[in-house]
């Protein structure tokens, strides 16, 4: 809806800026001086090949959303992050309903787990093509459409009868989230430019990190709840879904600028009938074009990209940790300290309580970037200054795994354990930070691409992880689950500070990166 406002703000300034052109070209004509051209004004139109190109009149041109009003941008950024949190927190849902709803369909518990490996296969699976469809079409058409179908899809599972129904419509909440979840950083990078990018993006991280683990907080008490019951999880998430897509639909503007180019370009044409205006997005690939460009770029950026692969690697840890938790903590809190369902998924709001600890530090933690720039306007930032957080963060993440697996003793206090969950999610959420903007600054018009390979592989993985992780904690044992994975977290640790060191030198050499040489 705002963005059918949009198209018509920008079509009555193609009209007011044609009546202008006329004005001027009349007063030269007088004086016999008047041709085609004086009607364009310079820098914002370039006329080649009989075409007429839009483009923007400078880095001050009000059509670029970096330009736009911060308050705008910031409603523009709260919308979306809910948008983000309703369809992450989709994904752990139905976790604390694994005993009730395995009992209730007769399967077993690691059966059940399928309802959130599917949901986690679609985003996978669904990242691949976000990224090309909203480069043709547009952010707000893929968020909304997506979103649209997300409420249907999460009613059919809210009523499907069998188990087979439910695991089929998950898969489809998946699909369908799989935009909200896999473009969100294109749609921060559209609307800030790299310094204001450190205070904005924690929030978004936020969104997608904290939301799976605040679910299962509300999902132990609807599951306890004799009222409700297990199937309340999924018209909670219905619920909480609605508003988020009825403020995206009434108030969620446009924000890639080529879109915004094409749009104005169509309300040149319209205004001054003349064909020759065009935008050079319009006349580039098609969405044909751009799928099959685009759909091996992400394997080759994983298997060709070091920081892709590595980084990479690390937040699939962080997604198998997640997740797996949604099973482990059954293990770690239920049976050690004998907790119900409703306080084992209180226990999750430690995590939740440490990541939103570090998005309300990090503009603090942040100020820095502000003042080495000066307060310049579009003043660069290295992409290895993003790496600070992810180098303090990294020994901070297999220690509070190692605390947590080897406090695990109904001998000791449960607040040992909920304090090694708070360190736990600060330690999440910085290296979540500090890698999606490293990959976002150091690869620019790339950084989609780069993204969506992460998105996919992480997705994926972390799906396949979790139909093993109660045989895991099972077999294992808590101690030795959590010793394995804290060991695979220790061995990441230096990966931030490697990239720090190196992350210049290989940025010259990718073909794929933003080149530092061609920057100055």
């Amino acid at each position: 809806m705002w963005s059918v406002i949009q198209q018509r703000r920008l079509r009555r300034q193609a009209e007011s800026q044609r009546n202008d052109s006329q004005t001027e070209k009349g007063g030269r004509t007088s004086s016999g001086q008047a041709t085609d051209g004086d009607a364009e004004k310079p820098g914002q139109f370039n006329s080649q090949d009989n075409k007429i190109w839009v483009k923007t009149t400078g880095d001050d041109d009000p059509i670029d959303p970096r330009n736009w009003p911060l308050l705008d941008r910031s409603k523009n950024i709260a919308i979306l992050a809910y948008l983000i949190f309703v369809q992450a927190w989709a994904g752990a849902a139905e976790s604390m309903a694994n005993s009730a709803a395995s009992q209730e369909q007769g399967h077993s518990k690691v059966a059940e787990n399928l309802t959130i490996a599917m949901y986690l296969f679609g985003i996978g699976i669904g990242s691949l093509f976000a990224g090309p469809v909203s480069e043709s079409v547009g952010r707000n058409p893929t968020y909304l459409v997506s979103t649209f179908c997300f409420l249907f899809f999460v009613l059919g599972a809210a009523m499907a009868p069998t188990f087979g129904g439910r695991i089929a419509w998950r898969f489809l909440m998946g699909l369908s989230a799989s935009p909200t979840l896999a473009i969100n950083g294109s749609s921060v990078k559209d609307q800030f430019r790299p310094v204001k990018r450190a205070f904005v993006f924690p929030i978004i991280a936020w969104a997608n990190v904290a939301a799976p683990m605040i679910a299962p907080v509300a999902g132990g008490w609807i599951v306890e709840s004799r009222g409700l019951g297990w199937r309340w999880t999924e018209w909670t998430t219905l619920i909480i879904s609605a508003p988020a897509f009825i403020l995206a639909l009434l108030f969620l503007p446009e924000t890639y600028l080529p879109i915004l180019l094409d749009w104005k370009a169509a309300g040149l044409r319209r205004a001054t009938g003349d064909d020759r205006y065009v935008s050079q997005h319009a006349e580039s690939s098609t969405f044909k074009e751009r799928l099959k460009k685009q759909a091996t770029m992400p394997a080759r950026f994983f298997f060709t990209e070091p920081v892709v692969a590595v980084l990479g690697i690390y937040l699939i840890l962080v997604y198998i940790l997640l997740f797996t938790f949604l099973s482990g903590f059954d293990y770690i809190f239920k049976d050690t300290y004998g907790l119900s369902t409703g306080m084992t998924g209180s226990c999750f709001a430690a995590i939740a309580a440490g990541t939103t600890a570090y998005t309300l530090l990090a503009p603090g933690l942040n100020s820095w970037s502000r003042r080495k720039t000066e307060y310049v306007k579009g003043a660069p930032v290295e992409p290895e200054f993003r790496l600070w957080s992810g180098i303090v963060a990294g020994p901070l993440l297999p220690l509070s795994l190692f605390w947590l697996g080897w406090g695990d003793y109904s001998s000791v206090s449960i607040w040992c354990s909920l304090a090694a969950c708070f360190l736990f999610g600060i330690a999440v959420l910085a290296i979540y930070v500090s890698s999606y903007e490293y990959i976002i600054d150091s690869y620019g018009e790339h950084s989609a691409v780069a993204l969506s390979s992460i998105t996919c592989v992480r997705y994926m993985v972390a799906g396949g992880v979790v139909m093993a992780s109660r045989p895991m904690y099972s077999g294992i044992g808590v101690h030795w689950t959590l010793t394995l994975l804290g060991c695979i977290a220790a061995l990441l640790a230096p990966a931030p500070l490697v990239f720090w060191k190196l992350g210049l030198k290989l940025r010259r050499k990718s073909p794929y990166a933003e080149s530092p040489d061609e920057d100055k």
